[in-house]
């Protein structure tokens, strides 16, 4: 039998070097009236935007983007109105010209949502994928998972 995945096993918020606070909002929510499964997308993204389109962190140089090629989500339990979360974002590992992030939302100090984020540098003319320079790869360490396990 394998090893349960980090994705699986109960993730604590202290693990995740960016943290967000938000607000659910009402029109987060379903007819089932908990928030939409679409939602949490939104939720992760804002943690990666933030991340690497701030010039200031020397994530995204000139003339690149990024793009997401996945997002594997794994919904934990019911998120409702009115309500706060909270977003953890950490890298999990860095690839040739891929990032791979582990996003969590918490809420009341319970993991509602969690995911595995991978996104690609792309130069933004060609759309074509380029290698992650030496300076990236140097800026992304601050950001990295604080125990670091790989997931299985």
């Amino acid at each position: 039998m394998n090893a349960p995945s980090r994705i699986q096993s109960a993730p604590r918020l202290e693990n995740y070097p960016l943290r967000l606070a938000d607000n659910v909002r009402f029109g987060d929510l379903d007819v089932n009236g908990h928030v939409n499964n679409a939602v949490y997308a939104s939720y992760f993204e804002t943690g990666r935007v933030i991340l690497v389109r701030d010039p200031a962190r020397g994530l995204t140089p000139p003339g690149a983007a990024w793009v997401m090629v996945r997002l594997d989500t794994h919904f934990r339990a019911e998120l409702h109105w009115p309500g706060t979360i909270e977003t953890g974002l950490g890298v999990l590992r860095l690839g040739n010209s891929s990032v791979l992030f582990e996003q969590v939302v918490f809420s009341e100090g319970r993991c509602v949502a969690s995911a595995h984020a991978t996104t690609v540098m792309i130069d933004a003319k060609t759309r074509k994928p380029i290698p992650l320079s030496p300076e990236v790869r140097a800026n992304f360490k601050p950001w990295m998972m604080r125990d670091a396990a790989a997931p299985a």
